[in-house]
């Protein structure tokens, strides 16, 4: 691995969700968890929601290791906004002249693809409901759960989209506890790997907004695995049609969970803001 004496950068955002995009292909690298930590402050670093790592992959049929670093510098184990900015970084480098990669993330593949209108698609995998694969101590695999907090109960659907989710459906997402309840679903001793907390307002069938508290981070622009996840439980609790448009901060993604044992599919922009290099603490 190279000792670094300065680091090349990308700075993309998935509808507000922002990155630092690393290339570990043609520069392989190793970042402490306290340099990613500065490296992703807004006011000391260059500043993100999350980082993202392109690496070498042993597998014969997967294009490219993909990692996802939170602010905090724990691993996210997977961002569906950051899988498409991940895309279009990889192709438009030069790292391919694939439109369709497939990717090693912590939980398994996913797939991406650019389409002709410069937005990308991502298969995001089957949802994942099992307590032991979310990770969810006592839970009970129902579509609706109770969770203890501050000693009243919220109900939640909790599941894995390669990450940890607990969604709630709420009457008006803009005055939703997010801030104030948001860190301690993040941190809930239910959930031992943490969880992102989301927060759900369905409009109709195919529509509905959404904001999220992403562990490790906070409450981000978007978040592409919320808007999944929220999709998923509107679809078990049959509150929402198998195509939604979901209104995020930051803007519009479209989510399709086609059937209960297929992928769900994700499609929205990728936005390249800038480029720079980073000089790493010594």
């Amino acid at each position: 691995m190279s000792a670094l004496s300065s680091l090349p950068f990308t700075k993309m955002h998935g509808l507000g969700n922002d990155f630092v995009v690393l290339d570990g292909i043609s520069r392989p690298f190793t970042l402490s968890r306290e340099a990613m930590r500065l490296l992703t402050h807004r006011r000391y670093g260059v500043g993100c929601d999350q980082v993202l790592l392109i690496e070498p992959t042993a597998k014969k049929d997967v294009d490219f290791r993909y990692r996802i670093f939170n602010s905090d510098g724990s691993d996210a184990g997977h961002c569906g906004n950051g899988a498409r900015c991940l895309a279009v970084f990889a192709y438009t480098h030069g790292l391919t002249n694939k439109r369709t990669l497939r990717l090693q993330i912590e939980s398994g593949v996913i797939e991406t693809r650019i389409e002709d209108s410069g937005e990308v698609s991502v298969d995001m995998g089957v949802p994942r409901f099992d307590p032991d694969e979310i990770p969810f101590i006592g839970g009970t695999n129902a579509i609706v759960e109770p969770l203890d907090l501050f000693g009243e109960s919220v109900a939640i659907t909790a599941l894995s989209m390669g990450n940890p989710h607990a969604v709630q459906v709420v009457p008006n997402v803009s005055e939703a506890p997010v801030d104030s309840q948001g860190p301690f679903i993040e941190t809930h001793v239910r959930f031992p790997r943490g969880v992102n907390a989301g927060y759900m307002q369905v409009l109709d069938r195919g529509h509905i907004r959404i904001r999220v508290w992403e562990r490790g981070v906070g409450e981000t622009m978007a978040c592409g695995t919320g808007a999944c996840a929220a999709v998923v439980t509107g679809i078990r609790r049959e509150l929402l049609d198998r195509r939604v448009e979901v209104e995020t901060n930051g803007g519009f993604l479209t989510i399709a969970w086609p059937a209960d044992n297929a992928s769900v599919i994700m499609r929205g922009p990728a936005e390249t803001t800038f480029e720079g290099v980073w000089q790493p603490p010594a």
